[in-house]
């Protein structure tokens, strides 16, 4: 190790510390002053859960920090300053708040809109979750810096034009404006549809969205909180829409909406259920009340890593094996890092898995839709097994996609060390939470964010690991993307356009570098406006981003920033 490596794992070791052990804090830690009342812990849980928990937990470190044991550390002053303003902190010059900036990449969003007994509350409940003495020690063949090399910027500059201005919905004026994270099309027409979180599904003509869907006021019971995707995750056209208008959704609504067709047991929390349903729609025009059919219900842990995929592969052909057929990306639903690893990582579990289903057939175990006869384990003698499953053992598997030449993609966005994008084969093991990425979990209950190299015999436990993967060097969460096979930017053929959620950055690789097996390089590309190189935080005006990609009917691709509810299409490139 040279120097220049050696002062940075020093320095490393030296932020993790002063996070985790107090160095820099406010000499008033201790928690005397924090309220100790049941009633305001209760009402602190229940905010935490709504709006915390998509980014932290009191057991591992992910996007943010690990709590527990904070307010031994900080005064409550402090914690309450931060929530309600962390980049008013930062700018100040705070220590601590510069350090976790410095040590996650991204700040917290602001939550100035709630009230100040909501914030005590919080900070009432976090006085409960002890600290773990182990956070901060570095453990026998933990790899500090996963991933050491960094992304090269290319030469690919894109030039982007807005196409569409999003209504805002949020109910306070704060951001995010618009909680938009999925533009696809209608088959046959064409017609862009893009959902916001919050509920709604718009069909987009000639730049000008239009409510198509409410899902709020078809479904009484809808949620789009806790978490950072609750809502109205995901929706799919089928490829048939125009004989038979059947479109897919999915969202969230409260534990003990109805019952559940997954489910565990009754000691464990559920947070959420969600619901992929069908919709029977004219497909010439909105009738005042669309049917719809609720084709399964899965209850979650958490707020976080639900269902906010689903989609028909778009290359498929009347007559082929896969048309028809619906593909559900189902999260771990936090179970994992909130101690429930055993609902993972199993085909008996649907937690953390890829569902491939028939929506037209019947022999599921609620007769609700089909087991298609060529899914991997649909011949499974094992009564316990879920023959829904396609491919397994994923955090959170929040895009599909398959590119020109008919492979199949999936981005993971992983724990705290690798966000990656795997080749899917059919009953594959792809490895959460023994592993994240190329990298072998070292703790499963104290700090999943401990990874080290794998074993030597790891070929034994049968891991599929991903084709392009970088680490929280670099980005927090990986936003899937496309292939592009359009024909408006002749320099884009041949890539695979992706990028990272939180930070906005825009990566690609090439299609012919993504082997089995291999790790293919990764390159970041930069987004010009009116002739002027940009970064997408500074065109959205925040420092969250929350980047998503979609694709037209044409093949051209469009990036969505969620804080101001934009729609950009990618128009040129040099």
């Amino acid at each position: 190790m040279n120097d220049e490596r050696k002062l940075t794992t020093a320095i490393t070791l030296w932020i993790l510390l002063c996070l985790f052990s107090g160095c820099g804090s406010d000499n008033s830690a201790g928690g005397n002053d924090i309220s100790t009342d049941s009633l305001t812990v209760v009402k602190g849980e229940a905010v935490f859960d709504q709006h915390c928990s998509g980014c932290h937990s009191f057991r591992h470190d992910g996007i943010g920090p690990m709590l527990s044991g904070l307010t031994k550390e900080v005064s409550p002053d402090w914690i309450h300053n931060f929530i309600k303003d962390p980049q008013q902190q930062i700018s100040s010059g705070d220590k601590r708040a510069n350090q976790l900036r410095e040590r996650y990449k991204v700040v917290m969003p602001s939550f100035a809109g709630l009230k100040d007994a909501e914030v005590d509350a919080i900070i009432a409940y976090m006085h409960t979750q002890k600290s773990s003495p182990k956070q901060a020690i570095k453990i026998e063949g933990e790899l500090l810096d996963p991933i050491p090399d960094t992304i090269a910027l290319s030469n690919l500059v894109v030039g982007l034009k807005q196409v569409a201005q999003i209504p805002a919905s949020s109910d306070s004026g704060r951001l995010p404006l618009t909680r938009i994270t999925k533009l696809d099309y209608q088959p046959k027409t064409g017609v862009l549809f893009i959902n916001d979180l919050r509920g709604k599904l718009y069909k987009l003509e000639n730049g000008k969205p239009t409510e198509f869907l409410n899902i709020p006021k078809l479904k009484p019971k809808f949620i789009n909180e806790p978490g950072l995707a609750t809502g109205l995750g995901s929706f799919a056209f089928h490829p048939d829409f125009d004989r038979n208008g059947l479109l897919y959704t999915t969202h969230t609504e409260p534990p003990g909406s109805a019952k559940a067709d997954f489910t565990y047991a009754d000691s464990i929390k559920v947070t959420v259920q969600w619901v992929l349903t069908e919709w029977k729609i004219n497909p010439g025009g909105m009738p005042a009340e669309p049917q719809s059919r609720e084709l399964l219900r899965i209850n979650m842990v958490t707020g976080i890593h639900g269902v906010q995929e689903i989609t028909f592969n778009p290359g498929a052909k009347r007559g082929d094996k896969d048309y028809g057929l619906l593909y559900v990306g189902v999260g771990d639903g936090g179970c994992v890092e909130n101690g429930y690893e055993f609902l993972a990582h199993s085909t008996q579990k649907v937690w953390g898995s890829i569902l491939r289903i028939d929506p037209a057939g019947k022999n599921s175990r609620n007769g609700q839709y089909g087991i298609p006869a060529d899914n991997p384990f649909a011949n499974s003698q094992q009564s316990e097994t879920v023959k829904e499953i396609y491919a397994y053992g994923f955090r959170n598997p929040h895009r599909i996609t398959w590119t020109k030449s008919g492979k199949m993609l999936a981005g993971n966005i992983g724990q705290a060390n690798s966000e990656a994008l795997y080749l899917i084969m059919p009953g594959h093991d792809y490895g959460w939470p023994m592993r994240e990425g190329t990298f072998a979990t070292l703790e499963m209950h104290d700090n999943l964010g401990k990874v080290g190299p794998l074993p030597p015999n790891d070929s034994i436990n049968k891991i599929t690991y991903p084709v392009a993967q970088y680490d929280h060097d670099e980005g927090l969460a990986i936003s899937g993307g496309f292939e592009y096979v359009g024909n408006a930017i002749p320099e884009l053929k041949g890539k695979y356009l992706f990028g990272d959620i939180p930070s906005g950055k825009l990566f690609f690789v090439n299609i012919d570098d993504l082997q089995q097996g291999k790790q293919a390089p990764i390159r970041e590309w930069q987004v010009k406006v009116d002739g002027r190189i940009r970064t997408l935080k500074d065109m959205c005006g925040n420092d969250r981003v929350d980047l998503h990609f979609g694709r037209g009917a044409e093949n051209e691709l469009y990036i969505l920033t969620k804080p101001d509810g934009k729609v950009y299409k990618l128009v040129s490139a040099k």
